[in-house]
């Protein structure tokens, strides 16, 4: 068994920062603006762009597991519901 200082050395937990364009609780557009985003960074620069993980971390964070995985399923599926265009 190990002690929590063990976890805490090989673990940061941390969360999003403040976005002024989202100002009020509900993170919903925040987090669907951060999925977007992010595939029109790695559209644009390539997945290994470092800013593009930034809001890759943003939306794992934000979003439910189902809404990522309906989103990536559409995505994949073409039927995605946002242009991923750069």
């Amino acid at each position: 068994m190990s002690d929590s200082s063990d976890l805490s050395s090989k673990y940061t937990l941390q969360t999003v920062g403040f976005d002024a364009r989202f100002p009020n609780t509900n993170q919903t557009r925040n987090c669907f603006q951060n999925y977007t985003d992010y595939f029109k960074c790695v559209a644009a620069k390539g997945e290994d762009f470092a800013p593009c993980k930034q809001f890759k971390k943003a939306y794992n964070s934000l979003c439910p597991d189902d809404w990522i995985s309906k989103w990536d399923e559409a995505r994949e599926n073409g039927t995605f519901q946002a242009s991923l265009e750069p």
